[in-house]
């Protein structure tokens, strides 16, 4: 007769996202690294590779929540390439350079732009196409029930338009990240959009974080 004994499963709580991106952190640091490959996270990682990528979407959105290098992508959009492109415009108060797409904020290498474009400034071009566009979107229910004939949230193209237009400085006091390294931008509604303002590059205006809190403090 087979005398089996009962066992006890210990049943392991889920692991939290900050203690998953702490071990792919030291991971990197123990690597010498600014990147994680996924093979060489199951090598030294406490955790299977496989967990973090469930868990945050995908290997790179997984480096990306550590503030790591993204890996190498393949087939990125053109949408995603422009957004990356925006945020470093912003960022920096002028036109981007290659080098700064090697780090934060860029999220993006230069390999996808020279691929997809060909060049670096070919792509600024396609950018710059790209944002000068104007967009044919039908109105939204949020539009119709607000009485307005746009939505509240600039688009990325008109972000661009309304930061390029303003030399990506504050109307208010002329403040831009050119000088200013960190400083943030924000593109504000010169008449509320609450008192009926619509989302149009004539009532836009780039303002500084600082401004920009003022104005609201100050309604």
């Amino acid at each position: 007769m087979n005398d089996s004994k009962f066992q006890l499963d210990r049943v392991r709580a889920p692991v939290a996202n900050g203690d998953l991106i702490s071990d792919l952190q030291r991971v990197a640091k123990l690597a010498g690294k600014d990147s994680v490959s996924f093979r060489r996270y199951s090598e030294l990682g406490n955790y299977h590779p496989e967990t973090l990528s469930l868990r945050f979407g995908s290997w790179n959105q997984a480096l990306a929540a550590a503030g790591l290098k993204v890996a190498a992508e393949r087939d990125i959009s053109d949408d995603r390439l422009f957004e990356n492109l925006m945020h470093l415009w912003e960022h920096y108060g002028r036109q981007p350079r290659l080098r700064e797409l090697t780090r934060p904020p860029s999220v993006i290498s230069s390999g996808p732009y020279q691929r997809r474009f060909g060049s670096w400034m070919r792509a600024l071009e396609e950018f710059v196409t790209y944002a000068n566009a104007q967009e044919m979107r039908p109105p939204t229910k949020e539009k119709a029930a607000d009485g307005h004939k746009t939505g509240r949230n600039p688009s990325l193209r008109l972000r661009f338009r309304v930061m390029k237009r303003d030399n990506f400085s504050c109307r208010a006091c002329g403040a831009s990240p050119a000088v200013q390294p960190g400083l943030l931008l924000h593109v504000d509604h010169i008449q509320a959009w609450s008192l009926g303002g619509e989302t149009v590059e004539g009532n836009l205006q780039t303002l500084c974080e600082p401004c920009n809190l003022g104005k609201s403090n100050v309604l």
